[in-house]
């Protein structure tokens, strides 16, 4: 029989017969190998455990401790999942099934009515007794045209075929009755797949796109042990009590509609004040800090994206121009850059302007898929905490630190602890997306990393994640889901000055370039109120909450004065305060205030009255106290005024 070599990791070569599988080779190292392993990966493409090997190669062990053996699994599951769908919907039909790092889903369409919530339990016992008589999953290959036949009468599969098809043969799987296109490795057997849990369904959009119709996308995961799946699923509960889509439905703070426009969120009174506050803290912390607030429009001419390059590098995240029909062409802006820039033209400006902090809470529009579209996290309209600083080149270390640490102070007034800082170069050997002068990303680069050195601060750096005009410093946190994202940057940029020709008078009276600093403290306001909603699990902090004070009368009728009284100096102070003067059992009133996580509950009674106090209890706690007004006052304005943080 014909020999064929495998090269493994370490740089070693053994010989096999031709026909061997993966399996065959683990069980050749060690038998504890084997059972592990799940798949191979040959030349970096993933097969089947058991495929026999015609040619030889790179190879590598994938096992179930890898992210590439949990894929396995998953795609696994995924291909039982349909089979127990096609054994219970005569009629159902596939799009795409896919997994990842938190799961996977399998998205289909009926035409009758899509599968429901409800169902769930029925096709998980469908899956139970696959696993439970260990079906076999065996592999077929196809032509094409057979694929084509196999998948007739469902739109989804049959244009999956075709872009999985290669050298005109496409893989499918074999379980019992059903044979399904195949979309990744799987496993020969389906008892591995004990350790599962459908999820959850929800609509989604084929391929993405809202001109397609509207599928129905079955969540779910798989793990190898029973304890990492019981984490997950508590996970996932956490992640729910504290998805900011739940709470602000239940707490009444924005609301996204697709009916009149996916991806344009819709502040409600409560969410318009937590925004608003925001807002105002931001506004007065950046004038603090030398920054001149301006406002500026939503739309630009189409040339100044062209000339910064947006249009080059992000079109595809752009809105379509508007066509004025005079020649002028307007773009919703993705970028508040541009604008800034005709700011600081307008005017001859001299060295001793500089460093100049333009800041703006500053409105843009980004084109997102329908299908990435998510609450308050990913929308199609957004106001960035934005500013930019244009200054001279031995002023770029020293404004680096003080944005740098106003970031961490608006973080400690914010209570934001989990945070790390990435350093985000350009990609060396992907030149090619990046502004073309090598000197300038040499000195940049290293001016960031100096700064950061200087400031004793640790950091990761990241090839590949720099702006196409320069490198940067981004603040990562995590989101409820444990998902990464940048909540704060300070980017560098020699690129946009020299494209828009900017220039400064210098003390030699001749003209210079200056450096133009991007940065934003808190990202966009939608995507920060996102954060803070889970990081607070909607109970805010006295000076974030939308309503601060609920006044409850134990009788209206008898004590509504005095409440309302109270209601009053609270307000006039500028404390969010209200009557509750619904004609329903005091308990009933106390417990909605506490479901609503307002942080001060007063009880106001008879011997309140008569003594100018208040009965107060503070959200979570079971216990009040009583307080004469006075004292309540100076207690919830320390409150407000240090953040809530703790004395």
């Amino acid at each position: 029989m014909a020999k064929i070599s495998f090269e493994f990791p370490d740089g070693s070569v053994k010989e096999f017969d031709q026909g061997v599988t993966t399996e065959d080779i683990a069980k050749s190292i060690s038998i504890s190998l084997a059972k592990k392993s799940v798949a191979g990966k040959i030349d970096g493409k993933m097969v089947e455990i058991d495929l026999p090997l015609e040619k030889g190669g790179k190879i590598e062990i994938v096992t179930k401790d890898t992210e590439d053996g949990l894929k396995v699994l998953r795609q696994t599951a995924s291909q039982l999942l349909k089979a127990a769908l096609a054994d219970q919907f005569n009629n159902i039909q596939f799009g795409e099934s896919t997994s990842d790092e938190d799961g996977f889903f399998v998205d289909t369409d009926k035409r009758d009515s899509q599968v429901s919530a409800d169902e769930l339990p029925q096709v998980e016992e469908r899956i139970n007794k696959m696993v439970s008589d260990n079906v076999k999953i065996e592999r077929k290959v196809l032509s094409l045209e057979d694929a084509l036949k196999q998948v007739d009468g469902d739109p989804y599969q049959a244009k999956l075929v075709n872009e999985l098809a290669e050298d005109g043969q496409v893989v499918f799987y074999q379980i019992g009755d059903y044979l399904g296109l195949g979309e990744g490795v799987v496993l020969p057997e389906a008892k591995a797949v004990k350790e599962y849990k459908l999820l959850s369904v929800a609509g989604a959009y084929w391929e993405g796109k809202s001109s397609n119709p509207m599928l129905q996308r079955i969540f779910a995961t798989a793990f190898y042990k029973k304890a990492d799946l019981e984490e997950d699923l508590k996970r996932r509960q956490e992640a729910k009590e504290r998805d900011h889509r739940v709470i602000g439905n239940k707490l009444d703070l924005f609301f996204v509609d697709p009916k009149v426009g996916a991806g344009l969120a819709y502040w409600m009174p409560n969410g318009a004040t937590i925004r608003r506050v925001v807002e105002r803290y931001i506004i007065d912390k950046e004038l603090a800090n030398g920054y001149q607030h301006v406002i500026t429009p939503v739309l630009m001419n189409l040339d100044a994206y062209k000339t910064s390059g947006h249009w080059q590098h992000y079109r595809e995240d752009m809105f379509p121009p508007m066509d004025m029909g005079d020649g002028e062409e307007l773009e919703l802006r993705p970028m508040n850059c541009p604008s800034h820039i005709q700011i600081f033209k307008h005017h001859i400006r001299s060295y001793r302007e500089l460093p100049m902090r333009i800041a703006e809470l500053g409105m843009m529009h980004r084109y997102e898929k329908s299908g990435a579209l998510s609450g308050l996290q990913r929308v199609r309209e957004m106001t960035l905490n934005d500013g930019h600083t244009f200054l001279r080149l031995d002023q770029i270390q020293d404004e680096f630190k003080k944005v740098l640490g106003l970031m961490v102070e608006v973080y400690k007034d914010f209570d934001i602890k989990n945070y790390h800082f990435r350093l985000s170069y350009r990609d060396p050997k992907n030149t090619e997306k990046y502004f073309d002068d090598e000197e300038m990303w040499s000195k940049s680069q290293s001016m960031l990393k100096g700064a950061m050195d200087d400031l004793g601060l640790d950091y990761v750096e990241a090839e590949g994640e720099a702006a196409f005009y320069g490198p940067k410093l981004d603040v990562q946190t995590y989101t409820a889901m444990g998902n990464e994202e940048t909540l704060s940057t300070i980017q560098l940029d020699f690129m946009l000055p020299e494209r828009f020709d900017l220039h400064y008078v210098g003390e030699d009276g001749e003209e210079h370039r200056p450096v133009m600093m991007h940065r934003g403290l808190v990202s966009t306001m939608e995507r920060f109120i996102a954060y803070l909603i889970e990081v607070y699990k909607g109970a805010f902090p006295t000076w974030l909450a939308p309503k601060q004070v609920k006044v409850i009368p134990v009788s209206m009728e008898k004590y509504g004065d005095y409440a309302k009284k109270v209601n009053s100096k609270l307000a006039a102070l500028g404390i969010r305060t209200s009557v509750d003067d619904r004609n329903e059992k005091m308990g009933y009133l106390i417990r909605d205030a506490q479901t609503n996580k307002i942080p001060y509950t007063i009880v106001v009674g008879e011997s309140e009255m008569n003594s100018n106090q208040v009965s107060v209890r503070k959200y979570g706690e079971q216990d009040s106290e009583s307080l004469s007004l006075d004292d309540f006052i100076k207690e919830i304005q320390e409150d407000i005024s240090n953040y809530s943080r703790e004395k």
